[in-house]
Order: structure tokens, then sequence, then C-alpha cells
């Protein structure tokens, strides 16, 4: 572990990663690695590896998610989020979720295409895609690669519906798709904010947009009437809690429609990278907040069970979300619920349109 930050990341040492038996703490790239391209001033360099995956839909069987299949045109994330869950499916790459994790993005460079070639097959039923379902698909590379723009174009040739969540107002760069696409009720986006505080973002979100910069996102989409929401993301009793209400007024005031909130989850590795960052940036409140997590989690710092795993339990945990709902109705919050057409799907073979 490093006694202080890594410039512009949120972990700052990488767990060993439970798959693997041979561990070696060592974060300086091996001379073989194909870097497309690397931060400067970093000290630690963002590397970027080709992704040679044959599919680019996910589909999951979580009940307690609002979706079934997700697009990510990137493994690891550059912003640097340390509470991240996604954090432990780096492992499975022979990574580790720590400074592994936001250092080693995998790029899935033909992702577009290869969306168009899932929906030219027979046996593909349309359905609303998450967009982020793991990843950030918005985060700092797409602004040169523009994989996720290239996969809203491919979404609105067929008339295929998106959600797309993000923390980066890099998305404001495709309001024209997403516009023409909100206007066939084929869009709906949702921007994550986690605090009011400029500098707790820093801190724990890196590399991802200030708070003021997704607000004003906020308000961009809502002036364009693509359907626009809040997700209020993860919430860590003792830290942000208290902010939910203020973000929920500046969301509503900004034009946001719809709102979501999620309780902190700190799966596997991720709870020493949370707990290593909580004691060296908060010195002070580490203490009150870890217990507070274990106040909604049953004792522990993490609990993966379907319908607790997002919302936690006991009086602290209902305390919270009671708080959210009161917050949202009074400011008029999931009023209506956003409801994406795939009835105008259509198939194209060969440059002629097959209607669904």
């Amino acid at each position: 572990m490093f006694e202080k930050n890594i410039k512009g990341r949120g972990a700052v040492f990488n767990p060993q990663n439970r798959f693997e038996r041979l561990y070696i703490d060592n974060l300086n790239p091996p001379e073989w690695i194909d870097i497309i391209e690397e931060e400067i001033e970093a000290k630690i360099p963002t590397i970027y590896y080709r992704d040679e995956s044959k599919s680019v839909i996910a589909k999951n069987n979580s009940y307690d998610l609002s979706f079934d299949y997700s697009f990510n045109p990137y493994r690891g994330c550059e912003h640097g989020c340390i509470y991240c869950y996604a954090r432990p499916s780096h492992e499975f790459l022979g990574f580790s979720s720590g400074i592994d994790f936001e250092t080693k993005i995998m790029v899935k460079g033909n992702a577009p295409k290869l969306l168009e070639e899932e929906f030219q097959k027979k046996s593909y039923k349309p359905d609303t895609i998450m967009f982020s379902g793991n990843t950030d698909c918005y985060q700092p590379v797409e602004r040169k690669l523009k994989l996720t723009r290239g996969a809203l174009e491919v979404c609105l040739n067929y008339r295929n519906p998106v959600s797309v969540i993000t923390k980066n107002s890099l998305i404001q760069r495709d309001q024209d798709i997403l516009k023409e696409m909100a206007s066939l009720n084929l869009a709906a986006v949702t921007l994550s904010i986690t605090s009011l505080d400029k500098d707790l973002i820093r801190k724990m979100e890196p590399r991802t947009s200030t708070p003021l910069k997704r607000f004003e996102t906020i308000e961009v989409f809502a002036k364009n009437n693509i359907p626009i929401g809040v997700n209020v993301a993860p919430i860590i009793p003792g830290l942000n809690d208290e902010e939910i209400p203020a973000i929920l007024e500046e969301a509503a005031n900004r034009g946001a429609q719809h709102a979501g909130h999620v309780m902190l989850r700190l799966p596997y590795s991720v709870k020493d990278l949370f707990v290593d960052w909580l004691n060296r940036e908060f010195p002070d409140r580490a203490k009150k907040v870890i217990n507070r997590i274990r106040e909604i989690r049953g004792g522990k710092l993490n609990s993966p069970e379907w319908g607790k795993r997002f919302s936690g339990e006991g009086e602290l945990a209902k305390t919270i979300h009671n708080l959210f709902q009161v917050t949202c109705k009074k400011y008029h919050l999931n009023a209506k619920g956003v409801k994406l057409d795939t009835s105008n799907f259509r198939r194209i073979i060969k440059g002629q349109i097959e209607l669904f």
C-alpha cells in the first residue's frame, strides 16, 4: 500500500486476484503490452488493451435489476470510483480490482459492429439495452474512440431502445442522437450523482465530471425533451446520506423527471479498497462510516442477497429509504414512469429493412 495518493486515482494498491494463486505486486506495465494511449503527467499510465470479444450484449438474470440486457464497450473504468461494485469483474481477466481496474482498460474496438450483428440475428428479440450496466460507457477514452456514439447510431437505425446511465458530462456530445431517439420513445438517460461536494467527488470519483457539470447535463437534456433522471448512488451512511434532499432538489430544479438510489455495495476486495481509502482520506470519520455500513448490512460490510443488496436492511436503511421517497414526492420525481417502445424495432439485413 502507498502512504500517499496516486495522482488522479481512487485506489492506491492492487489487492490479490481471488482467482490467481500467484500474486505479484507490480504497478509498472511490462514492455510487451500494446499501448494505444497513455496519460501524460500521470504517475501510473492508463493502458488500453484490445478486447477481441465476439459478443457485446450481456444478459442478466437478477430479478432486482430493472434491465435484462446491458452494453459495455469497455472493461475496467478510468473514472476510478473507489467504491465501484464492478471492480471484482476485472479479476476474471487476470487483473486486480485495485489500480489495475482503473489503469488497464479493455477496449471492444468493434463494439458497434458486434451490436449490429446481434440485431441482425433472427433470434434477437427487441428489448431495452442498458448502456453502462457494468462500467461507464462515457469514461474518458470514449471522447477519442466514440464507441458508445457508434453504438447509439446503430440503436437509432434499428429502432432499439436504450437506457443510459453515466457520471460523465461527455454524454452531452451525443445529445443529437439521443434527442432523435427520444422523439421516437427510444431513449432515457440517468446521471449518477453521489455528492454536491466537489472535493469529496475528486477524492472518491477522481476522473468523473464535477457535480456542477452533471447537473448542467440534466438541464441540457431536459430542455431537449430527452427523458432525464438522477441516481443517488451509492448512498454511503455517515458520508453522503444527508445530501439526499439537496441532490434531489437540485436535480428536480434542473428538469429531472425520475430518480433512483442504491445503497453502498462492497463485494469481495472492494471492501479492502474502500476501508483503506476511508482511513486515508477521512481518518476522523472512518470508524463512524464503517459502523453504519455494518448497521445496514447485518453486521457485515457487504450483503450479496438479492432483494437486500441494493437497499440494505435494518432501521437505518429504512430511514434512508423513507427520506428518499418523501423527498422524491416533494419535488414530483417519479410522478410517472418511463416506458420505452420496442414495437418499432426493424431488422436490417444487406440494406433491406425487415420489420420485427
